[in-house]
């Protein structure tokens, strides 16, 4: 005998069931919107909760992944570059994608560390969020007992001091030699802007005003805005957890050598306008009209004679 799947509703009953009142034409089917036809599938199926499919928060591209994940077998890489091999939505889609499924509750993303030392990613998948049961007792063992209540503080206790707002981390990045307000305004717009190509770089405006003279020093040294911008946005890990820290890293690794040497160019030869010669009535340039070189030669030739 097959097995009953109670979620599963009867064919006979399932379009009276799913029709709106008062739009079921006279044989019971509706007579606009969806008409289900379903077959029984023994084999080969994932059991979705209508939470999910019918989210009203999630994108239906959200909604399908999480579908998609939820039918594939334990460990199947589900990162954002297998997804993207696997489906013709771009990068940027399916990275929102899964935020909205990891906000929502529906995919939660572990860090652990493997045997050899190495820091891996791993994907746990829920098809009910906030519904995880505990972990089953190893039979033979007693029950952990239930937490008491907690004692009622004593109204001489010491009141706890305050805690220290947690100094933010120090970034080192290289300096412009010659830092100027357009290059610093340069460096911060594409600071800025880089969440829009890569949305796991959106920083704060602290970090902003902390990384910019690192990109001035990059422009200063003639790399392009197009050159910097690929420079910290390319090969990025998974995830990426201190963004700021990534990029002082970049901006100090990969600084480009200064440009090579180039002598000042001479200025350009004065250029006297053009007189006629006082004695001979040919042009010549001087600073001042009289006599022309030749004639001014002769003349003092004469008076030495």
């Amino acid at each position: 005998m097959d097995t009953q799947h109670p979620s599963a509703p009867a064919c006979a009953e399932f379009p009276v069931a799913r029709s709106v009142a008062g739009n079921v034409a006279g044989n019971g089917h509706p007579t606009s919107g969806v008409v289900h036809e379903n077959v029984r599938i023994p084999t080969r199926f994932t059991v979705v909760s209508n939470d999910l499919a019918q989210h009203r928060e999630l994108s239906a591209t959200a909604i399908g992944i999480s579908v998609h994940i939820q039918s594939l077998p334990a460990g199947t890489p589900v990162d954002i570059r297998s997804l993207t091999a696997r489906f013709q939505e771009g990068r940027d889609r399916i990275s929102t994608a899964l935020n909205q499924l990891e906000a929502h509750g529906y995919l939660r993303r572990e860090r652990h560390r493997l045997p050899n030392g190495r820091m891996a990613t791993r994907t746990v998948s829920c098809n009910r969020p906030g519904a995880a049961k505990a972990p089953d007792r190893v039979p033979g063992t007693p029950a952990a007992p239930e937490p008491g209540p907690a004692p009622a503080q004593q109204s001489s206790a010491a009141p706890r001091p305050p805690r220290e707002k947690r100094r933010p981390r120090p970034l080192h990045v290289p300096h412009p030699s010659h830092p100027s307000p357009t290059l610093l305004q340069q460096a911060t717009d594409l600071l800025a802007t880089l969440h829009r190509r890569e949305p796991a770089l959106l920083l704060s405006a602290e970090d902003t005003a902390r990384l910019a003279p690192g990109v001035a020093a990059w422009l200063e040294r003639e790399a392009t805005p197009t050159a910097v911008r690929h420079a910290l946005t390319g090969n990025l890990p998974e995830p990426v957890r201190h963004p700021a820290a990534l990029l002082a890293h970049r901006l100090t690794a990969l600084l480009p050598p200064p440009p090579p040497f180039r002598p000042p160019a001479l200025p350009d030869p004065t250029r006297y306008p053009l007189h006629n010669c006082d004695t001979c009535d040919h042009a010549y340039r001087g600073p001042e009209p009289g006599a022309c070189p030749s004639c001014a030669a002769a003349g003092s030739v004469g008076a030495d004679l």
